[in-house]
C-alpha cells in the first residue's frame, strides 16, 4: 500500500512543498513583476501610514509583502510627490522611518474612499489564474492504493471506496445521496486527505484598481514555516502576497445563499469579498443537505452549469465591471433526499458520477462500537453490543447507520458517569440512551436507504 502524501516527514514536506511553491511563484524583486502600478502601491502604501502613523522600511515590506528595494523604490516616488517624508531619529536596523506628509494624509484618505482593502499588496487577477491554473487540483491521479491509505482508519464499504476514487479523477462533480447519518459529509471532508501538495492562496486579488479579498481563515488552513527575519533580502522563496496552505475544504448547507456564490461588496467598509467557490479553487467545495437551503435546488444547480462545463466561473463586482476566474474544485453535492427529486435528468446526466451512501453490515458496525468503546475508554462489553443489535435495532427496524455507535455510547456514558461515576456501560445505560436519542421508539421508524427520500434520524 503506498503512503499517502500527508504521511511525509515535516523537513521532506518543506523540502519538496516549498521548493514546488517557489518555483510556482518566485518573489518578485523589481516592481514590474508584481503586475501592479507604482500609484497602486504607492496608495496602498499611504493606507498603511495613515492607519499606523509611521512605519521603517522593513515595517512596510512586512505589511505590503513586497521586497524592500521595491517598496524603497515607491517611497522615493511618493518623496517627489511630496506624499511622505523621513522621521528624523528614528531609523532602525530596519531601515528609515517613514511618516505621511499633510498631502500624504489627503491622498490617502481619498485612497481609503475607494478601497477599504488594508494588508498584503493584492495579485493581479492574470497572475492568479496563471498559479491557480499550474496548482489544480485535478492534475494527480487518485489510485486504489492511495484511497486505501487515506480511509485506513474508517469503516467503509470497498465498493464505496472505489467509486469514490475514479469519480475524483474524473474531474466531474459528484452527487452523494442516501440516508442522514451514512457519514456521506464526514467522508467528503475526507477526500481531502487525497491532496496533500502546499497551495498557494493569495490575501487579495486585484481587478484593475479593485481589490477582492480571497483569503479566510476559517476555510485555509496555513501550514507552518519559518519565519524571514530580514525583509530586506527577498531575493528568495515565494512570493509572499501568497500564504501557503492546504488545499482549501469550502463546506456550506441549509445556510446557502445566491448571494453567498457571487462577490460581495461591503458599502461600510468599502471592501469586496471573494464569494465560496473562489475561495476553495484548487480545492474542495462541499454544498451539504442540498434541498434544505432557502434558495431552491434548481437556482443552485443552475449556477454550476456554466462553471462546470467551461471550467472558468464569471464574477461581477459592484461597479459592474465583469471578470472571469478558474473554476478549479472538486465540487460535492450532498443531501439525504433522493437526487431525482432535486433535479432533473439532464443536469443530473451533467454531474456524472451519482453514489449512494448506505447502510452498515453487523460486522462493519461492531467494527464502529469497538472504535468509539477506546474513544470514550469503556471497556468492550460482547454483550451490550448484542443486546445493541438484535434487542433495540433489529426489533425496532432501525437500520445500522455510520452515526449510531458513537452517539449511542457517548450518551450511555453520560448516563454511567451520572448515575455511579463510572465508564462502565451497562445494558440499561444503553437502553436509556437509545430512548433519548429517537423521538419515539415506539413509532419504530423504519431508516431502509431504498426509499426515494429520507428522514434525518
Amino acid at each position: 500500500m503506498s503512503t499517502p502524501e500527508n504521511a511525509l516527514s515535516n523537513r521532506d514536506w518543506d523540502q519538496l512543498g516549498l521548493l514546488r511553491v517557489s518555483n510556482l511563484a518566485p518573489r518578485p524583486t523589481r516592481l514590474s513583476e508584481t503586475g501592479l502600478s507604482e500609484t497602486f502601491v504607492a496608495d496602498l502604501i499611504a493606507k498603511h501610514l495613515f492607519d499606523r502613523g509611521t512605519l521603517s522600511l522593513g515595517e512596510l515590506s512586512t505589511s505590503v509583502a513586497l521586497a524592500g528595494s521595491i517598496i524603497e523604490g515607491v517611497l522615493n516616488f511618493m518623496r517627489t510627490e511630496a506624499r511622505v517624508e523621513v522621521r528624523p531619529g528614528q531609523a532602525s536596523s530596519a531601515g528609515l522611518a517613514y511618516t505621511l506628509t499633510e498631502r500624504g494624509r489627503l491622498t490617502a484618505l481619498d485612497a481609503m474612499m475607494r478601497s477599504g482593502y488594508l494588508g498584503p499588496a493584492p495579485v493581479p487577477l492574470k497572475y492568479y489564474a496563471r498559479i491557480a491554473r499550474a496548482q489544480t487540483i485535478h492534475k494527480r491521479s487518485v489510485t486504489r492504493d492511495s484511497m486505501c491509505a487515506a480511509f485506513d482508519d474508517v469503516v467503509l464499504d470497498p465498493d464505496l471506496l472505489d467509486r469514490l476514487g475514479p469519480a475524483l479523477n474524473s474531474g466531474r462533480a459528484m452527487f452523494l445521496y442516501g440516508p442522514a447519518g451514512t457519514g456521506k459529509t464526514y467522508i467528503s471532508q475526507r477526500l481531502s486527505r487525497l491532496f496533500c501538495q502546499p497551495t498557494l492562496i493569495p490575501h487579495a486579488i486585484a481587478i484593475d484598481e479593485s481589490v477582492v479579498q480571497v483569503f479566510d481563515p476559517l476555510i485555509h488552513k496555513r501550514l507552518q514555516q519559518k519565519p524571514v527575519n530580514n525583509n530586506l533580502k527577498l531575493e528568495k522563496g515565494h512570493d509572499p502576497r501568497f500564504l501557503i496552505c492546504e488545499r482549501p475544504v469550502a463546506i456550506t448547507g441549509g445556510e446557502l445563499t445566491s448571494e453567498m456564490l457571487e462577490v460581495h461588496y461591503d458599502p461600510s467598509t468599502r471592501l469586496y469579498e471573494a464569494p465560496l467557490q473562489l475561495k476553495a479553487n484548487n480545492g474542495l467545495f462541499i454544498i451539504d443537505d442540498m434541498g434544505r437551503q432557502k434558495v431552491s435546488p434548481a437556482a443552485v444547480f443552475n449556477r454550476w452549469i456554466v462553471p462546470m462545463e467551461e471550467k472558468r466561473d464569471y464574477l461581477t463586482l459592484g461597479s459592474g465591471r465583469h471578470f472571469t476566474v478558474p473554476f478549479d474544485i472538486v465540487l460535492i453535492f450532498s443531501t439525504n433526499i433522493h437526487p431525482l427529486e432535486l433535479a432533473e435528468e439532464a443536469f443530473l446526466r451533467r454531474i456524472g458520477y451519482k453514489i449512494e451512501f448506505g447502510t452498515l453490515t453487523v460486522e462493519q458496525y461492531a467494527h464502529i462500537w469497538r472504535a468509539a468503546c477506546r474513544t470514550y475508554n469503556v471497556e468492550y462489553n460482547p454483550q451490550v453490543l448484542d443486546y445493541l443489535i438484535n434487542e433495540l435495532h433489529t426489533r425496532r427496524h432501525v437500520a445500522l447507520l455510520p452515526c449510531h455507535p458513537r452517539d449511542l455510547l457517548g450518551m450511555a456514558v453520560d448516563h454511567a458517569v451520572y448515575e455511579e461515576n463510572s465508564r462502565d456501560v451497562s445494558i440499561d445505560h444503553l437502553r436509556w440512551a437509545w430512548d433519548n436519542y429517537f423521538v419515539s421508539v415506539d413509532e419504530h421508524v423504519e431508516v431502509t436507504g431504498r426509499h426515494s427520500s429520507w428522514s434525518g434520524d
